[in-house]
């Protein structure tokens, strides 16, 4: 059996195999885990090429590198499988914005919060922002506070506050994250009315704090 060859220029630059080992010598693992102890790299294409395998350098910062005799697509295989997983548990998290008014229709709420549930399962945070302007940039805080709580509680995403709500340059602001200790109560399904268009609102989750 012949050496493997590479498929491309990322792929040889990246893993080091038969001819293309550099290292004088080599640590050598063999294909059901063996150890074959430090030997001439020559020596060790010899045997891979006498087992019917590939010579694969693992690990080329170790001194000396270690190789091992194994199978080049079964070594592909598994450093996908090893590579799929730390990206798994690399997931990038991002802080997400969302913006009310105190004019803001039901429907619009409702849709806003729904978005804002998304963020938070994919593990995003949320900033949520209630937009002042003009004369209601002087209304009473607790009152303004109210109102942007009121859209927090139509979240249907069980969360946490990680950011304290507080006046920002656009109003008010908080900042939440997914809570997942805390799981989502629902209550049955009713369609609240908006009052300003006397139109059914679709049905959502409530979220107990």
């Amino acid at each position: 059996m012949g050496f493997t060859k590479y498929t491309s220029q990322t792929e040889k630059e990246r893993v080091r195999m038969n001819e293309g080992i550099r290292a004088k010598e080599l640590r050598v693992i063999g294909p059901e885990g063996e150890n074959f102890g430090v030997m001439q790299t020559r020596d060790a294409q010899a045997k891979a090429t006498e087992l019917g395998y590939d010579l694969i350098e693992i690990s080329p910062n170790a001194n000396p590198p270690v190789a091992k005799i194994t199978d080049y697509g079964r070594f592909k295989y598994e450093q996908k499988k090893k590579d799929k997983e730390v990206k798994s548990k690399l997931h990038i998290s991002e802080t997400k914005t969302t913006q009310v008014k105190i004019g803001t229709g039901e429907r619009d709420m409702h849709i806003k919060a729904s978005k804002t549930g998304v963020w938070l399962r994919e593990g995003h945070r949320v900033k949520v922002d209630l937009f002042l302007w003009g004369r209601y940039k002087y209304m009473d805080f607790e009152f303004l506070k109210e109102r942007l709580e009121r859209f927090l509680a139509i979240i249907p995403e069980s969360y946490k506050i990680a950011d304290e709500i507080k006046k920002s340059p656009k109003g008010l602001s908080v900042v939440i994250e997914r809570d997942a200790s805390k799981k989502l109560a629902t209550k049955p399904a009713q369609k609240p009315v908006s009052p300003a268009s006397g139109e059914e609102v679709p049905p959502t989750e409530t979220h107990e704090n």
